[in-house]
């Protein structure tokens, strides 16, 4: 079989669209970045009246069909991030439980051992068990009431340049066949051109790629490495595993060769969130839980950025734009988690310009020391 890669159809002409500010990716970080910049706008306004902001022309891309369609499975929410972008989420967001037990096992071929301790960075007392498919929706209908338009549907298929200047985004082509070629509903990509392109695009982004090479930016860095998981949704028998508990192993089906490890996330009505993460050096596969009589729900493939610093010098790697989160290497691989980290860089960045060759880090000192 031939595999046709999708690129952008040469010779056709792409209608225009100004922006002040779009963010490609609507996870939790892109819907964080355009909520908190709609909160930095709210605040210029009411201190000057006389030089008012207008918050028409930010825009969000996202390419679910709808907000949070493309986040998949349980996740755990460490609060502090939302308690500073909105204090007093937790009246209305769609938390399913707070943890209150949490334990680590060490996993062999044929028996387990608790950990007598909760090493710190996996003590989740306090956090919550989500849905983030529902934490993204809920958090998509804030931005769209702070005024914020979201595009859904809307991939970014390419970076526009002048010079070495990141300029905008095209998004991709509508009606394109399987071999790359227009159908008789074909409708072009707009050219979006912006003052500033904020690249929240997931782990792997495709627009992150392209600026990488363009730029040469992994000259004298290590190289990005990699986890590969499942995460999968199974509804337990009651009493196998309580809403807020959460359970970390290691060990088993891995070997001292390779890294990674599982969890188990009890939320309500007895459903569970069980994942497992390992570089990419081994994927195995095991189903202990359906022996035990549960059933699976949901299942999802994939990929996370591991190893939170890219030069042996500890600072992030610099690019011409802002970038979030898993994008930018801040995925917490202690944790298993990227979620606090990527709500909160992305709500305290400061915006920079398409001319800026350099982006300060985005608050990484002050998430290591909590």
């Amino acid at each position: 079989m031939t595999l046709i890669f999708r690129k952008p159809l040469p010779k056709v002409e792409h209608p225009e669209m100004p922006a002040d500010v779009v963010i490609v990716g609507g996870g939790p970080a892109g819907m964080a970045c355009a909520l908190r910049l709609s909160q930095l706008i709210d605040d210029h306004n009411a201190r000057h009246p006389e030089a008012l902001l207008s918050k028409e022309n930010i825009y969000v891309l996202e390419k679910a069909r709808e907000a949070g369609q493309h986040c998949l499975s349980g996740a755990l929410l460490d609060p502090r991030s939302m308690k500073e972008l909105l204090p007093g989420f937790e009246s209305e967001a769609p938390l399913d439980a707070v943890v209150n037990k949490d334990a680590v096992y060490f996993l062999t071929r044929t028996g387990h051992y608790q950990l007598p301790i909760t090493p710190p960075p996996l003590r989740d007392h306090g956090d919550y068990v989500i849905s983030i498919n529902r934490f993204v929706k809920w958090l998509a209908g804030k931005v769209e009431a702070a005024g914020i338009t979201i595009f859904t549907g809307f991939a970014g298929s390419e970076l526009l340049y002048e010079g070495d200047r990141v300029t905008g985004v095209r998004t991709d082509d509508k009606g394109v066949d399987k071999q790359n070629q227009p159908k008789s509903n074909f409708e072009p990509g707009y050219d979006i051109k912006a003052k500033v392109v904020v690249l929240a695009e997931g782990s792997r982004g495709s627009l992150t790629k392209q600026l990488i090479q363009k730029f040469d930016l992994m000259k004298d860095r290590n190289p990005q490495t990699y986890g590969v998981g499942v995460k999968e949704l199974w509804e337990v028998p009651s009493g196998r595993i309580q809403a807020g508990e959460v359970i970390y192993t290691m060990g088993y089906p891995l070997t001292t060769k390779e890294y990674g490890g599982a969890w188990i996330y009890g939320s309500k009505d007895n459903i569970v969130s069980l994942g497992f993460v390992t570089g990419l050096d081994c994927w195995r596969q095991d189903d202990p839980l359906r022996r035990q009589g549960a059933s699976l729900w949901r299942m999802v493939v994939a990929a996370a950025t591991r190893g939170r610093w890219m030069d042996g010098h500890r600072r992030l790697r610099r690019l011409p734009e802002f970038r979030a989160p898993e994008r930018n290497s801040s995925c917490d691989q202690e944790r298993h988690a990227g979620g606090r980290d990527g709500i909160r860089s992305a709500g305290e960045f400061r915006l920079v310009s398409g001319n800026s060759r350099q982006v300060p880090a985005p608050c990484r000192n002050q998430l290591d020391s909590r």
